[in-house]
């Protein structure tokens, strides 16, 4: 009888323990930002690689033959989708992956990237008039519907582990709702007239539009978009006009061309914004909370006087 006891119980007792590393389900997340969300649902039931990490530029990111190892043995790959993996098609041709293909950012209502054209050409690698800004994350409250498409994927693919993923974007969501009451009220602490910077590329269109922050970027929304002559005069010209106080360096860019408008303008350096990616364990912002947390935190120091 004790014998039976003691079996029921370790039964019990292994269906409440999460997965053993080698049950886990594997999957792949394209970058940085989107593997925060990704691991803040699945939590202990996964096995999560990204293919660009910490302080990686996606945009310039070149696959590697492990990328496409990686591909054949996931069983979900999560990507932003909206443009911002160039190379991933190649990619999965190339793995033969079998895995489901799931696009988090599948439901954000999509904003166009401005156009960027030097005599009469478009200007920005692909990123023309008819083109979409890929960088969605800047709005948390997009965020929240990838955070709802990757519970519903990871149900779908792990039954067993539909509770516990439930569980884990609920939990999620509350923060990013507080994250997002946050991000409002600090942001009102500026001056209307203030809410004007400069940054390298485009990749804060999401949260201009969110919060009512005005970005002004002499790259487009792709980082390996060079700024044309003319374009820096017209943005130098602008901050001297409307006296921008502020520009922004990014973690993700050269940072010299900023440097150099701010020393041809006089307007304030005013640190590092984190854009497509976040920083490994030991940076400023090393999940996707502590990255908006920070921006607005930069923001609101050079803007506040």
């Amino acid at each position: 009888m004790i014998t039976r006891y003691l079996a029921i119980a370790a039964l019990a007792l292994g269906a409440a323990l999460p997965a053993r590393a080698q049950e886990k389900l594997p999957v792949v997340a394209t970058f940085s930002i989107l593997a925060d969300f990704v691991q803040n649902v699945g939590g202990e039931r996964i096995a999560l690689s990204t293919l660009v990490g910490p302080n990686g530029d996606t945009h310039v990111y070149t696959p590697t033959p492990a990328d496409a190892k990686t591909l054949a043995a996931a069983k979900l790959v999560f990507v932003n989708g909206l443009g911002f993996e160039g190379w991933m098609e190649r990619l999965v041709k190339a793995s033969g992956t079998k895995a489901a293909i799931v696009v988090a950012s599948k439901g954000v209502t999509p904003l166009k990237a401005p156009a960027r054209r030097e005599h009469g050409h478009g200007h920005g690698h692909g990123h023309d008039n008819d083109s979409t800004d890929p960088h969605a994350w800047q709005n948390v409250a997009n965020t929240k519907i990838y955070v709802a498409n990757i519970r519903d994927a990871l149900s779908a693919a792990d039954p067993a582990g539909k509770s516990v993923y439930e569980a884990n974007a609920a939990a999620y969501t509350v923060k990013l709702d507080g994250l997002e009451r946050e991000v409002r009220e600090t942001i009102a602490t500026i001056p209307a007239a203030r809410r004007s910077i400069i940054t390298s590329h485009g990749a804060f269109r999401y949260f201009a539009t969110a919060y009512g922050v005005d970005f002004i970027a002499p790259q487009g929304v792709n980082t390996h978009a060079e700024a044309s002559a003319r374009d820096v005069a017209k943005i130098i010209a602008q901050i001297k006009k409307q006296n921008i106080p502020a520009v922004f360096l990014e973690n993700v860019t050269d940072q010299r061309l900023i440097r150099r408008i701010g020393a041809e303008t006089g307007a304030k350096v005013g640190g590092t914004l984190y854009s497509d990616a976040v920083t490994d364990a030991k940076g400023e912002a090393p999940t996707y909370i502590d990255m908006i947390r920070h921006n607005v935190r930069q923001l609101v120091s050079a803007l506040v006087s």
